[in-house]
Order: structure tokens, then C-alpha cells, then sequence
């Protein structure tokens, strides 16, 4: 270990009591996806007190925060990004940090992932205000609204985000993994999420007499089942593709077929190509049974978002960084793609960058409750490991003639936010 490092370890090490405390504040305080006012203004305010450079983002949910210590023409800057919002479930766990809103909880680690990037910029700037960092560095700080609806990371681009960033980390709380243990893998990370709306027009009648109607519940039901069952017929075996409907909404009345039945599902893919394939086979097995049940169908996608695909140098750089901190057992290499989605795929549209799995289980833990569970937790030791990960990784970006510098300090053309 460098003097360097270990100086950037003991920072963050006396960080580690405060980092608990925040991490158990937010999750006390949890707000949902488009309401992260409080939230926002508290990182606002402490990151504004580090002396950091700040600025909140648009609506006033979010924060970007910036830590430059070159002297007059700079670099590009590497950005850190954290997810603040929460989601409507129910917080079960019997802890003192438990949500204090009834039917809110940070259920899939977005408290500490803000926890962990706020402690790399406070032992950063700590650093950079001793001059003990070894050379300059420019850093920005996202914090990130509405992750769970998928419009957070667009609405943060547009706002300058990645205005003069050329290379982007991120982490993911791993419950199935322990700590101590980060997941890497190069390329696809996560699946693209398209919404489908599916609206079936038919003719209403008695349910008595249903061959005086045509029955759109019934061209639902075949609807549904045909794709569950053709799909994988059409699909490549070595593909992976998920289409779930969760949504059914059809009828008032036991004894009358309805007008109308609409669907609502999702649409998982990793690749362009097979996401495309999939939507058109979507389109004409919906043109068959239409036909078949002299029924209209409507069928339409909405991206949600592509999928997260990792840059193999930054990846990495990433798994230097962990060896040097946990040695070799500290990496996990992550078998294949989650089928899950993140609109951190959004900012890898324009600059490269990558997504960690950081392992937030217990060791030893025979069971851990999964993201989204009523129960979900985290070993906080996470906190400053996560910090200490990001932070040193994106010191040594900046280590002159080094290849770290040379592959991810780039200038890069950001393009317009509108076109992903």
C-alpha cells in the first residue's frame, strides 16, 4: 500500500461511525422516487459545508457536487453516482433505524449507496485540504433522484451531469454476497426493461350469451399464454429473454363482457438485436389471435432502460483497486447478467463506465433478506469499503502516464440527452 492509499484508508476509517449514522438517517427518512426534497437538501447542505462546488438538480431533487484541485486548465473529471430515492414497501425489521414512513423503505441499498459516494467526496476533499492527495484530481459527485422509475439518470444528463466527465463508477448492494466480496463482470450487467401495453378492443355482451360478443378476456387469456409458450420456441436457447404481465384490467360486472381489456407487462433482454426480434414476435402473435377472435389489439413498448453494459478497462481498474484492498478472495466474478433493470445504463450511453456488486451480507449468514424484501439490511461495514473502493479507484485515474489516465481521461463529446 502506497503512503497515498493509506492515508485515504485512515480518512475513511475515521469516517466509519458517521457513515452508520447517515446511512441509518436516510433510511429512517426514506422518500419515494419524484419526492427526494429532504433528501436532497440535506446532501445539498453537507456536501456545501465540505466547501465542495454544488449545485442541486432540476426541481430541486438531486445534487451534483465537484471536487477539482488542478491548477487553472484541468482534466476531465471522473464521476462517482449514488441513487437517493426509496420504494413504497413496507419496512418489517425490528431495528432502531427502521422507516419512521409508514409504507416507504429504502429496500434496495439506495441509502447506502448515497452514503458510501458521499464518504469518498468527504474523504477526498479532506485530503485535498492537508495537500496529502498525490496528485490533482477531478472529481464529481451525482446524486441521483428517481432511479426506480427510470427517469432520474435522463433528467440529471440534461441538467450537465456529464458535462466535461469522461468515465462513470457506480455500485449495487449484492445481498447475495457477503462482504468482503465484489462482483465484476465485463459487458452486459443487467437487461434492458421495456413496458408493454397491450389494449384489446372487442364487443360487449351477456355472459350468458357469449357468441353474441367477442370477448376481449377471452383473447386475453390466449393472448398471454401463447407468448409464454412461444416465445422460448422462437428465441434463441442461448438468448435471455423474460416477458411478465402484471397488470390485467378488464370489466365491471361478473355476468358482462366488457368492451375493452388491457394488459400491462415487462419485456427483458440483454441484447439490441434480440430485443427487437422479441417485440416483433410479440406483434405477430398479437396480429393472430386478433384475427383468430375477431378482436383490435393495441400493442405498444416503452423503454424503460437499456441495459447496463460495463467498459472492460474500467472494470479493470475497478478489480485492481479491490485486490489491493482485499487481496484476491475479495473478487466474485459474476457468472452472467441479471435480468433486473438500472437507469444507470443511461449515463453509459454517452461516457464508459461500470456498475459494481458490492457483497452487503452478513458472513455466515445462512439467510439474508433479498433487494425489495420487507427485511431488507446491510452489513454497514459496506459503507466504508464501498467509499474507500470508489474513492482510491478514481485518485488513480488521475496518476500521470499511467494507463489508467491514458484510457479513461479522454475528453469525450457528450451527446444530446434527448437521443437515448
Amino acid at each position: 500500500m502506497t503512503a497515498w492509499q493509506s492515508r485515504l484508508s485512515a480518512e475513511i476509517d475515521q469516517l466509519g461511525d458517521h457513515l452508520i449514522e447517515f446511512r441509518r438517517n436516510l433510511h429512517r427518512n426514506p422518500e419515494v422516487s419524484g419526492e427526494e426534497f429532504q433528501t436532497s437538501l440535506l446532501l445539498y447542505q453537507v456536501l456545501g459545508d465540505l466547501g465542495l462546488s454544488v449545485r442541486m438538480g432540476p426541481d430541486g431533487r438531486g445534487v451534483i457536487a465537484d471536487l477539482d484541485t488542478f491548477d487553472g486548465e484541468g482534466s476531465t473529471a471522473i464521476a462517482l453516482r449514488a441513487d437517493i430515492d426509496a420504494l413504497r414497501i413496507h419496512d418489517s425489521k425490528s431495528v432502531d433505524y427502521c422507516s419512521q414512513v409508514d409504507g416507504v423503505m429504502h429496500a434496495c441499498g439506495h441509502d447506502a449507496h448515497t452514503t458510501l459516494v458521499l464518504g469518498a467526496a468527504q474523504a477526498l476533499q479532506a485530503m485535498a485540504k492537508k495537500d496529502e492527495l498525490p496528485w490533482p484530481i477531478r472529481t464529481r459527485f451525482i446524486f441521483q433522484p428517481a432511479e426506480e422509475t427510470c427517469v432520474g439518470a435522463k433528467a440529471m444528463i440534461k441538467a450537465g451531469a456529464l458535462e466535461d466527465v469522461s468515465t462513470i463508477f457506480a455500485t449495487h448492494m449484492e445481498p447475495g454476497l457477503p462482504f468482503g466480496k465484489v462482483g465484476f463482470r465485463k459487458g452486459e450487467l443487467t437487461a434492458s426493461c421495456e413496458e408493454i401495453r397491450i389494449r384489446i378492443h372487442g364487443s360487449s355482451g351477456h355472459g350468458a350469451r357469449p357468441y353474441e360478443a367477442n370477448d376481449p378476456i377471452a383473447a386475453a387469456a390466449q393472448l398471454v399464454n401463447t407468448i409464454y409458450l412461444t416465445l422460448p420456441r422462437v428465441t434463441n436457447t442461448h438468448e435471455a429473454v423474460v416477458v411478465s404481465f402484471g397488470q390485467i384490467h378488464g370489466g365491471s360486472s361478473p355476468n358482462v363482457i366488457p368492451e375493452t381489456v388491457e394488459l400491462q407487462g415487462t419485456l427483458r433482454t440483454l441484447l439490441p438485436q434480440t430485443r427487437l426480434e422479441t417485440i416483433n414476435h410479440i406483434h405477430r402473435i398479437a396480429d393472430g389471435i386478433s384475427m383468430a377472435t375477431q378482436t383490435k389489439m393495441e400493442v405498444s413498448f416503452e423503454l424503460g432502460t437499456d441495459a447496463v453494459r460495463n467498459d472492460s478497462n474500467v472494470i479493470d481498474l475497478l478489480k485492481e483497486t479491490c485486490v489491493e484492498i482485499t487481496g484476491m478472495p475479495g473478487v466474485h466474478e459474476v457468472p452472467r447478467a441479471s435480468m433486473g433493470g438500472e437507469d444507470f445504463a443511461f449515463y453509459l450511453d454517452h461516457i464508459p463506465g461500470a456498475m459494481l456488486r458490492l457483497g452487503c451480507a452478513t458472513p455466515g449468514s445462512d439467510t439474508w433478506p433479498m433487494l425489495h424484501s420487507t427485511r431488507f439490511d446491510i452489513d454497514e461495514r459496506v459503507l466504508p469499503f464501498g467509499a474507500n473502493l470508489l474513492a482510491r479507484s478514481a485518485v488513480a485515474c488521475f496518476e500521470p502516464g499511467s494507463r489508467w489516465s491514458q484510457q479513461l481521461l479522454q475528453p469525450r463529446t457528450t451527446t444530446h440527452p434527448d437521443s437515448t
